[in-house]
């Protein structure tokens, strides 16, 4: 069985939930007990830095997600989970997810292959944060990732991009001006 299917298996135990753009399906400071796989909508990932979003991964449909640190360790999240639009999801008990994951060792291979290239993908973020100018990563998501780039609200792209939503504008006009025609 690959994790694709015990996945569809889980998430017929789960129920379906709509959510609001700007709901938390998670706030801060809770513990993760559950996984989410987004049927419709789009969700961020984001962190509360003294008053400053800082949003770390987007998601969309035919994705799951949860805070994984929070739901594995169940401890306090350092993450909260918001919609971005209005979005449909089937919420699954994380116990159900646990379960499968000990009773067969297939699924648990393909699941940390999941999280591998997840935590590779936090790792190009934060790279890129370190190593890259503003301009420079809003060109690198331009060229990645252009539907991300179209379909997350500018506020939210700026706080991925470790910006402000004004320097985003600014940069945004430039790289308008440089693109031919």
């Amino acid at each position: 069985m690959k994790l694709s299917d015990y996945y569809e298996q889980v998430k017929e135990l789960g129920h379906q939930r709509t959510y609001a753009a700007g709901e938390d399906l998670l706030r801060e400071g809770d513990v993760a007990t559950q996984l989410y796989f987004i049927r419709v909508g789009a969700v961020r990932l984001w962190h509360n830095d003294d008053g400053r979003d800082i949003t770390v991964q987007f998601f969309f449909e035919n994705q799951v997600v949860s805070s994984f640190e929070s739901f594995y360790l169940k401890q306090p999240s350092i993450f909260t989970i918001t919609a971005i639009e209005q979005t449909t999801v089937t919420v699954v008990p994380g116990d159900y997810l646990r379960k499968g994951l000990k009773d067969n060792p297939k699924i648990m291979a393909e699941f940390a292959d999941y999280v591998c290239h997840r935590f590779i993908d936090y790792t190009q973020y934060f790279l890129n944060r370190i190593e890259e100018s503003p301009e420079a990563r809003y060109r690198t998501l331009l060229a990645t990732n252009p539907k991300l780039v179209a379909r997350v609200p500018m506020y939210e792209l700026a706080t991925y991009l470790g910006i402000t939503p004004v320097s985003l504008s600014r940069i945004r006009n430039r790289v308008k001006k440089d693109s031919p025609a």
